[in-house]
C-alpha cells in the first residue's frame, strides 16, 4: 500500500511542478527560442506545453498502474468477510421493492 501512495504523491507532484517550471522558464526567457517570441505566441505555446506535460504525466502514471503485477496485491481478509457477509444478507428482496410492500400488508 506504501508503494502505491508513494507512486500516486509523485505523480502528483510532477503534475504540478512540470507546469509550473515550463511557465517560470518562459515567462523567465530561461528555454532557448523564448526570447523572440511575441508575447501572446509565448503565452499560449507556454500554455500548450504545460498542459502536454500533466497529460504526459497522466499518461505515465496510467502505464506503471497497468505494468504493476495484479498478483503482487492481496485484499484485506476482514473486508472480503465484511463484504461477503453483506451480500449475504441482502441477497433477498428489498425492503421498498413494490413486492415486500405487498407482503407486508
Amino acid at each position: 500500500m506504501a508503494e502505491v501512495v508513494k507512486k500516486f504523491f509523485i505523480a502528483s507532484m510532477f503534475m504540478w511542478v512540470a507546469p509550473l517550471a515550463i511557465l517560470y522558464g518562459f515567462n523567465n526567457n530561461l528555454l532557448p527560442g523564448s526570447t523572440n517570441l511575441s508575447p501572446y505566441s509565448m503565452t499560449m505555446f507556454s500554455g500548450i506545453l504545460a498542459v502536454i506535460s500533466v497529460n504526459i504525466v497522466i499518461a505515465f502514471y496510467i502505464y506503471m498502474a497497468i505494468k504493476e503485477p495484479s498478483n503482487k496485491h492481496e485484499p484485506d481478509p476482514a473486508f472480503v468477510a465484511k463484504a461477503k457477509a453483506s451480500v449475504n444478507q441482502f441477497t433477498g428482496r428489498a425492503e421498498g421493492s413494490p413486492a415486500a410492500i405487498k407482503k407486508n400488508k
